[in-house]
Formats: structure tokens, sequence, C-alpha cells
């Protein structure tokens, strides 16, 4: 069992430019799967990552 330990002072930083992430952006699009979110950096807009959200069909 892997233990998570929530940290509030601790910053996030881009794995892309190393930077500490003082925002991030998200970007809604439509799928055949639903609507997904994009997450980018807030500073070189790479992207950190994509939502997994539920289609129309599974309620």
């Amino acid at each position: 069992m892997i233990n998570v330990k929530e940290c509030q002072n601790e910053s996030v930083v881009c794995p892309h430019c190393e930077k500490t992430l003082g925002s991030i952006h998200a970007v809604k699009t439509k799928t055949n799967l639903g609507v997904r979110f994009i997450y980018a950096c807030g500073f070189c807009r790479k992207v950190l990552g994509v939502s997994h959200r539920k289609g129309f069909w599974m309620g």
C-alpha cells in the first residue's frame, strides 16, 4: 500500500520549464468520450495532463 501525504508548504514545479507553478491553464475540449480538460503550465504552456471525465452515456 502506498501512503499519500498532503503537503501545504510545498511548491509545485513544472516538469518542462522547471518554474514554480503559480497558475495552470485549463482548456475545455469535447471528444467522442465526452468533455475533457487539458491542463498546461502558465509559463511555457506545455501540457501537464488531461482530465478523465465521464461521457454522456456513463451517467
